[in-house]
């Protein structure tokens, strides 16, 4: 379970023996916004901590964004203001922590990444405590900052029954990264956890068709082309 939590598990096992279980203290905050709208993008964050009994600490964390439909300013607005809180705190955070999401959202299988990134980190134990804190809370306050007025701008947008179709399908995308590579999903099946909680980020509806491609030039296959090839916002 300890594995699942950290992308380095081993190293957290400081202070027990091999094979011994190790006890230790976990604490987080999630929230996933699945709006109705295709055109209004899905957006997930959390901000978490883990401490174990053998005295090692590490912070993790980040928010994301994945939409359905491709708008460029949306994602540069995003971006730019993740961008902001990193360089507040480090010059080498947004850089780094963009990549990992990336990295770290990619649906293998698909060859395609759930959505289109934000900021990811884990194992952050290298600066003190109070500034590690300090950064994930001024992370997490910049939610509304970084996701309210994407859904102001768009939240009575007009939508069709094919591009609702096409949100169910990029939510089945969604579906298969959180139960197949999810490292909060496994740890928290692997610790007994409230199965209510843990699947708590899955969207209400999803969709999956046989080999399904979007039509070539449509607004599906431009944003799928974000999905598969990664792209710099600011």
């Amino acid at each position: 379970a300890l594995q699942a939590a950290t992308e380095r598990g081993i190293d957290r096992a400081k202070g027990m023996k091999p094979g011994e279980k190790i006890p230790f203290f976990a604490c987080g905050l999630s929230s996933v916004m699945h709006p109705k709208n295709p055109h209004c993008p899905t957006m997930h964050f959390n901000y978490r901590y883990f401490e174990t009994d053998g005295g090692v600490w590490w912070f993790g964390g980040g928010t994301d964004i994945t939409p359905s439909y491709l708008d460029v300013e949306d994602m540069k607005h995003f971006h730019g203001t993740y961008k902001n809180v990193c360089d507040k705190h480090d010059s080498e955070y947004y850089k780094k922590f963009k990549k990992w999401a990336d990295d770290y959202f990619l649906i293998k299988h698909r060859g395609e990444t759930r959505g289109l990134g934000g900021i990811f980190f884990d194992d952050q134990n290298d600066k003190s405590s109070e500034k590690h804190l300090a950064f994930s809370e001024d992370c997490l306050k910049a939610v509304t900052e970084a996701y309210v007025p994407i859904i102001a701008k768009h939240k009575e947008d007009s939508f069709t029954e094919k591009e609702k179709q096409w949100q169910l399908i990029r939510r089945g995308r969604y579906v298969e990264f959180n139960l197949v590579y999810d490292r909060g999903t496994v740890f928290g099946l692997k610790t007994g956890g409230r199965i209510e909680s843990i699947l708590m980020s899955l969207p209400e509806t999803a969709r999956w068709e046989y080999d399904h491609h979007p039509l070539p030039n449509s607004p599906e296959s431009e944003i799928m082309d974000a999905f598969v090839n990664s792209r710099e916002w600011v």
